[in-house]
C-alpha cells in the first residue's frame, strides 16, 4: 500500500474512533493486495485504485464500528468481497461474524482472506437468506444483521426478521437516504421494527454521503 493511502487508512479510522495497530494495518495491506490479485480473475470490485478501496471499502466498512458492541453475533448479508464483515472482525476480534453471499467465488475469496489473516470466530457461507434451508439453520441466531449493498431497505428488513433475536438490530448502510426510501417500507416492516437511530456523514477524504440506519426488532 502506498504511504499516502496507508496514512489515509489510519487517519480515516481515527475519524471513526478506531486506533489501528501496526498489525491490523499490515492486515489491511494484505487484504488490499489479495483483493487486487483475485480481482484479475473474478469480479470482486469495480474499484481499481488503492485510494478507492481504502475509502469506499475499508473506511466505509469501519464507519459502522461504533454502533456494534463487542461480543455481538453479526450476520453480514450479501457480503461480496467481505465488506463490511471482515474489516469489522479485524478491528473487533470479540465479534462472532457470519458472512453470506450467493456467489461461490466470492465466498472462496472470503475464506481465503480469513485463513490468511488468521481470523477466528468468523465463517463464510455460500447461500441466500431467501432460501428456506438457510433460514432454518439461522432462525433467531443473531444479535445483528448488516447490509451494505445487498438490497433495498424494505427487503433487507423483511429477510432479517426471522434471523434476528428479539430486540436485535438490523443495520442498513446506505448512501444519501431520502424520505421516499422510508415510504417504501410496508406496514409489516413498520410494525416489526423501530427505527432507533439514523446517522448521516461524509466518508473521510471524499465527498461521498453515507447514512447508517439502525432498526430494532420489536
Amino acid at each position: 500500500m502506498e504511504p499516502e493511502n496507508r496514512e489515509m487508512l489510519l487517519r480515516g479510522a481515527e475519524a471513526f474512533g478506531i486506533d489501528l495497530t501496526e498489525g491490523t494495518t499490515q492486515a489491511f495491506e494484505i487484504y488490499l493486495r489479495e483483493l487486487f490479485k483475485w480481482n484479475q480473475k473474478i469480479n470482486l470490485t469495480a474499484i481499481r485504485t488503492e485510494k478507492g478501496v481504502v475509502i469506499k471499502h475499508f473506511l466505509d466498512s469501519l464507519s459502522v464500528c461504533s454502533h456494534i458492541p463487542g461480543h455481538t453475533s453479526v450476520l453480514d448479508v450479501g457480503s461480496g468481497a467481505g465488506f463490511p464483515g471482515i474489516p469489522l472482525k479485524m478491528v473487533q476480534r470479540s465479534l462472532q461474524v457470519t458472512l453470506i453471499d450467493s456467489v461461490r467465488k466470492k465466498v472462496d475469496f472470503q475464506k481465503h482472506i480469513v485463513r490468511l489473516l488468521g481470523l477466528r470466530g468468523i465463517e463464510a457461507v455460500h447461500g441466500r437468506v431467501q432460501e428456506a434451508e438457510v433460514v432454518q439453520e439461522m432462525v433467531e441466531r443473531f444479535d445483528m444483521t448488516i447490509s451494505r449493498a445487498f438490497s433495498d431497505t424494505a427487503t433487507f428488513l423483511k429477510l432479517s426478521h426471522l434471523l434476528l433475536k428479539r430486540g436485535g438490530m438490523a443495520i442498513a448502510m446506505r448512501g444519501k437516504t431520502t424520505e421516499e426510501e422510508f415510504q417504501r417500507l410496508s406496514m409489516e416492516e413498520v410494525e416489526r421494527y423501530r427505527l432507533q437511530k439514523q446517522v448521516s456523514f461524509v466518508l473521510p477524504f471524499s465527498n461521498i454521503e453515507r447514512t447508517i440506519l439502525l432498526f430494532e426488532k420489536k
